[in-house]
């Protein structure tokens, strides 16, 4: 009964510490890997690799009649948020993710969020690549989201980026599902293409960039503390953790939030 009395003090105090607060990108676009210089350019609009991505593109119209349970996940996916990332991951994570609930992990993904943005933003513009529903004048599964993503550009894929990030964080939080995590990760970026957004090379540079974006990540303080406090979140929650473990957690993040004040 205290180990519980403990866990539910704890989360509380969390919770009340992080409300409200504003992304916190670990890195600025300047400080990471720049896209231009070591990612290859996408396909010109002839040859081998263009062709490519053409057959995938009719393959992911295909998906869109013959599998019509994967569409809808792919429809899921094509909201850009943190809430889709959570909601799609808790399942294969093993557990419940919200800002409220799981308060770590939400900042820990709310400032990757904001990382992964700052390495896609500038690419996007650069190479101005038109998306494959606009080439062949046709729509997507969401055309909801058409008209935004006629004033947004190609590659490399925004949502990839934000999705594979987010599989290999939480395959480091919960390293026993890593497989089942990657998996819905992979499916992540490939639902990109089944609802006709992008390009299957604009999908492949995202996943890319994601691991630039995740390596580069684990050379911040900040983000290494925030990972151990996403962590020990995970294995409160999952009822994995230790009284010794709890208490690190808290003195954690008691220290954070009064380095906030």
């Amino acid at each position: 009964m205290k180990k519980y009395m403990m866990m539910a003090v704890l989360m509380m105090a969390v919770v009340s510490a992080t409300a409200q607060r504003k992304p916190e990108p670990y890195f600025s676009f300047k400080e990471l890997p720049n896209m231009l210089k070591w990612c290859p350019a996408p396909p010109d609009t002839v040859g081998a690799a263009f062709a490519y991505d053409i057959m995938q593109y009719m393959w992911g119209k295909e998906m869109r009649q013959k599998d019509k349970a994967r569409t809808e996940i792919a429809i899921r996916d094509a909201v850009y948020s943190l809430e889709c990332i959570m909601q799609e991951f808790s399942e294969p994570l093993g557990l419940k993710m919200s800002e409220e609930e799981t308060p770590e992990i939400y900042t820990l993904l709310q400032d990757a969020k904001a990382t992964c943005e700052n390495i896609s933003n500038f690419p996007k513009f650069y190479y101005k690549r038109i998306r494959p529903f606009m080439r062949f004048h046709e729509h997507t599964a969401t055309p909801q989201f058409e008209p935004d993503l006629r004033r947004n550009f190609s590659y490399p894929s925004g949502h990839t980026i934000l999705g594979w990030c987010s599989a290999l964080l939480l395959s480091e939080i919960n390293p026993e599902r890593a497989d089942t995590i990657l998996k819905r990760g992979m499916m992540y970026g490939e639902s990109r293409v089944i609802v006709g957004a992008h390009w299957q090379s604009d999908v492949d540079a995202g996943r890319l960039a994601a691991a630039a974006v995740y390596a580069r990540m684990h050379t911040s303080e900040r983000f290494l503390e925030q990972m151990q406090l996403a962590r020990q979140e995970f294995r409160i929650k999952a009822g994995l953790a230790t009284i010794v473990e709890m208490k690190a957690y808290r003195k954690a993040a008691e220290k954070r939030a009064k380095s906030k004040k």
